[in-house]
């Protein structure tokens, strides 16, 4: 079986400020070791600022992972675009991660699933890994939908881009119905479908399969990550609400490596 080290990513979504930036990494400091790859995605703007207090603080942070990435960049390389951001944008500004298809963006703004595929594509492209998201609907759930909407999202991707594309991406599993509802899948439940997900992938590509992370997102927080990040096919958590607190978000981190 791969060792597949968590990741613990951060999306603050139209939240946070500088200051929690510089909140954060100060409770790193406290924090003598961590396994975990620990991903930022602060709104753009803040992300020179973090890239900045990053490399300040380069030498006291040693002993962690800690990457920046974006919530949403544009599928289009270049261009008349307004209010857009380019991945070639993001890289300049030290982005290694990007989030990709997230449910607000699907359902607020209207990206389709091919849309998410072009994004996912443009992304590695760029050189930014893509953080997939996907999840289903309470309705979906309640009909026993759930595995159906996965495959269809999972099946967007993979029809544009191969399953080899997944080797360098990640996937985070987000029930639209757990998103800042306060609601969390069971462990069972986050199990069952992150292992259908490894499951698909590996019917393609064993080596794929196996190397891919699949991290949990929807409400995940203190009190219940060490019963999600110990599901043998769950690699960790993209936090949303639990990110803008300092102290709940890097214990999150220090959860997700001592469950490794």
């Amino acid at each position: 079986m791969a060792t597949r080290r968590p990741i613990i990513a951060a999306n603050w979504k139209m939240a946070g400020s500088q200051q929690l930036g510089e909140e954060v990494l100060e409770k790193f400091k406290l924090l003598s070791n961590s396994s975990a790859e620990v991903v930022l995605c602060p709104p753009s703007v803040y992300l020179d600022s973090l890239q900045q207090k990053l490399s300040i603080r380069s030498s006291e942070l040693v002993n962690h992972r800690i990457y920046l990435g974006s919530q949403n960049m544009s599928h289009q390389e270049f261009g008349a675009y307004t209010g857009e951001i380019s991945g070639a944008m993001l890289k300049e500004f030290g982005c290694s991660y990007v989030i990709i298809g997230h449910s607000e963006r699907r359902r607020m703004y209207g990206e389709s699933s091919d849309i998410v595929a072009d994004k996912f594509i443009m992304a590695q492209k760029m050189g930014l890994t893509p953080i997939l998201c996907v999840g289903e609907s309470l309705a979906a759930r309640e009909a026993s939908r759930t595995f159906e909407v996965l495959n269809g999202e999972l099946n967007a991707v993979l029809d544009k881009v191969g399953i080899m594309a997944f080797d360098n991406a990640v996937i985070a599993y987000e029930p639209l119905w757990a998103i800042g509802t306060g609601k969390s899948a069971t462990p069972e439940q986050a199990q069952e479908v992150h292992a259908f997900i490894r499951q698909r992938l590996t019917e393609i590509s064993p080596y794929v399969g196996e190397r891919i992370r699949i991290l949990y997102g929807g409400s995940v927080k203190p009190s219940n990550a060490a019963d999600l990040f110990t599901r043998p096919d769950v690699d960790g958590g993209l936090v949303g609400g639990a990110s803008l607190n300092a102290s709940d978000f890097v214990n999150l981190c220090r959860i997700a490596s001592e469950s490794e």
